[in-house]
């Protein structure tokens, strides 16, 4: 009787597990995506609608457009990444696809951002020679570049969920990843936004539409950074609060005078 009431049992947990995984890598296909589409977006390289696109409405509405765009992306991506949030949303969504389903949120208001962006129009500089551009393109995929290395020099597969996937499609414990300061991680504290910082600034054609597109996106940064440190902080006390002491948030070789005992 046992075996009959087991069996079932063990099947419907085999097929939770592997949807789990499966949904995790479809979350993951996405964000990859959406990662590349928000460069060519930003570059107004191979996208068919980019951050400077034609304008179409009054440069006043186009403003609050944009604004609203940059801070629902902005309260999503830092509101549930909050251990608060995600105490609150794991009673819905199971722990194993909290992640991936943060990040599909992620790109979904990524999404709606490159949809209903308004460009402004008008050009602040524009730099023509040569070499001057080739450095400029060459420094924002450096920023690209940056940013992605970073997310290795962590733990690129569980920052994307699939670590956290794979250890439950195995039926594992997911385990927290131990404090670590590795690479870049001894010059920065936030590599991966100073990657965003750079491709988002350094452009041969700075338009108004992107200035204001690198303004919101940079203060959303600066506010953001405030929230996670806090929490990493609360995570990881000693070890976080003396790692900050010594390393600078976002500017390299910049020194920091400990904090008198």
């Amino acid at each position: 009787m046992m075996t009959v009431q087991t069996f079932p049992s063990t099947i419907q947990n085999k097929i939770a597990r592997i949807s789990a995984f499966l949904y995790g890598l479809v979350c993951y296909a996405i964000s990859c995506v959406t990662l590349l589409y928000t460069a060519g977006f930003v570059g107004n390289f191979v996208v068919p609608r980019s951050l400077d696109s034609a304008p179409v409405i009054s440069w006043g509405n186009a403003l609050l457009v944009d604004a609203a765009l940059i801070g629902i992306f902005g309260i999503q991506h830092s509101v549930m990444a909050r251990p608060g949030f995600k105490n609150w949303w794991t009673q819905f969504v199971p722990k194993p696809v909290e992640r991936s389903t943060y990040l599909l949120f992620t790109s979904l208001c990524l999404g709606a951002l490159f949809y209903f962006w308004q460009p402004i129009g008008g050009t602040l500089w524009n730099v023509t020679n040569t070499t001057g551009v080739a450095i400029l393109y060459a420094l924002c995929a450096s920023g690209w570049l940056l940013l992605l290395a970073s997310t290795f020099w962590i733990n690129h597969f569980d920052l994307f969920g699939l670590r956290q996937v794979w250890l439950y499609l195995r039926g594992k414990e997911y385990t927290q990843l131990k404090f670590a300061i590795p690479g870049v991680y001894n010059y920065v504290r936030h590599p991966i936004y100073v990657g965003l910082l750079l491709a988002f600034w350094l452009t041969p054609t700075m338009t108004v539409t992107h200035l204001v597109f690198a303004v919101l996106t940079t203060v959303y940064i600066l506010i953001g950074i405030q929230f996670e440190e806090r929490d990493l902080v609360d995570m990881l006390g000693k070890d976080y609060v003396d790692y900050r002491h010594q390393v600078p948030m976002l500017v390299p070789f910049t020194h920091r005078r400990q904090r008198e005992q």
